[in-house]
């Protein structure tokens, strides 16, 4: 180990030259590579120094400049006052062993991205697949509880809002006119040597990030294994239930449209004056109840004296229309309410949802009144 103490030493004095110029990334690099090589508590002190820097920074807090490292001439009686100078020395060492360099550096990267496109990596011809994958593999990484780096928060925050603005074909084109544009202006807060860009402003989505990723993978943030099966499910998984989804949605919206043209059909060769209706009119307006179902219709003024026809088989034909429009009214409003489901789960609106799930259906509750379940 007496070995490596020399090649140690010329580490540090490497980072403290890039410390001297403001590279904090090259000398974090030479801090850790010469604390490896022989560990030492200034190289420690050195390294905790560009932690709690980098961390006050995204959080806006005072600290000293990992560049006032420099002055100590490396001297370990100056890295010591330094160490006494900060609060949170402790603190930065704990959040060195949460996260590593590679994350951090993910995190800067991914926060100097200039549009949504740039920060799920697609481009502007890409399909909703390519944006759904995108998403999932990149909000797994930068997840709070998995990413602790500096950033990684706002990072993720920046991920969700990027995938429910291109995943939304009114809101894609509108940020496609105007977006890009739109969100080259800076928020005016230096950190880390770049503007960071104001992704909140002008596109938003309609839920949260951590609502968005609960969606997709089905509660919070517990463990990585859930996570990293649903991760590899094959492509063909997903566009095979899309598409599914798709079909169903499109075969329960045109049955009910079908079946209206096929009874408005039937009615035209059918049609003949009626003995009764479902609705008071001026023509129809003495109210009568049949003696089964007590279903209430209404007859001409004169039809205890013109009606010739058997009064039972009358009130059977009442009864089987009318439990008929039931049905059939029942059927179109599960069918709705099954739309507007499937909307919300794919668009992720859960307002939308909540109104889907609210939505009464009056001919299903009175045929189940009828029949006990219809």
């Amino acid at each position: 180990m007496e070995g490596n103490k020399d090649e140690s030493e010329r580490c540090i004095s490497l980072g403290l030259k890039y410390l001297q110029i403001g590279n904090t990334d090259k000398a974090l690099k030479f801090f850790i590579k010469g604390e490896k090589l022989y560990p030492s508590r200034r190289a420690k002190d050195l390294i905790n120094q560009i932690i709690a820097s980098s961390a006050s920074a995204a959080s806006g807090e005072e600290v000293p400049s990992p560049s006032e490292a420099s002055a100590s001439n490396g001297s370990a009686d100056g890295t010591e006052n330094l160490r006494h100078r900060r609060t949170n020395s402790s603190a930065g060492a704990e959040m060195h062993k949460e996260y590593t360099t590679d994350q951090l550096e993910a995190v800067r990267k991914l926060r100097k991205c200039k549009d949504y496109y740039e920060i799920l990596g697609v481009t502007k011809d890409c399909s909703e697949d390519d944006v759904k994958r995108a998403y999932k593999k990149l909000a797994l990484k930068y997840h709070p509880d998995k990413n602790k780096a500096p950033g990684a928060t706002e990072a993720f925050k920046a991920i969700g809002n990027a995938f429910a603005v291109l995943n939304d074909s009114e809101k894609k084109r509108r940020y496609d006119e105007l977006g890009c544009e739109a969100e080259r202006v800076p928020n005016h807060r230096h950190s880390h040597g770049y503007y960071e860009y104001d992704y909140s402003r002008g596109f938003e989505g309609d839920i949260s990030a951590e609502e968005l990723f609960n969606m997709f993978f089905g509660g919070g943030f517990n463990t990585g294994h859930v996570h990293t099966r649903r991760m590899y499910r094959t492509r063909s998984t997903y566009n095979d239930r899309d598409r599914n989804e798709s079909q169903f949605a499109y075969m329960m919206q045109i049955i009910p449209v079908i079946f209206l043209v096929f009874i408005s059909v039937l009615s035209a060769f059918l049609a003949r004056e009626n003995a009764f209706s479902f609705h008071r009119t001026q023509k129809y307006h003495v109210e009568r109840t049949t003696q089964n179902l007590h279903i209430p219709y209404y007859v001409k003024h004169d039809f205890s004296t013109e009606y010739r026809g058997s009064i039972k088989q009358l009130e059977q034909q009442v009864e089987e229309e009318y439990i008929s429009n039931l049905r059939s009214n029942c059927y179109r409003e599960r069918s709705y309410k099954e739309s507007m489901l499937w909307r919300a789960r794919n668009f992720g609106d859960r307002s939308l949802y909540q109104k889907a799930q609210d939505m009464k259906t009056p001919s299903c509750e009175n045929l189940q009144r009828l029949y006990g379940g219809g």
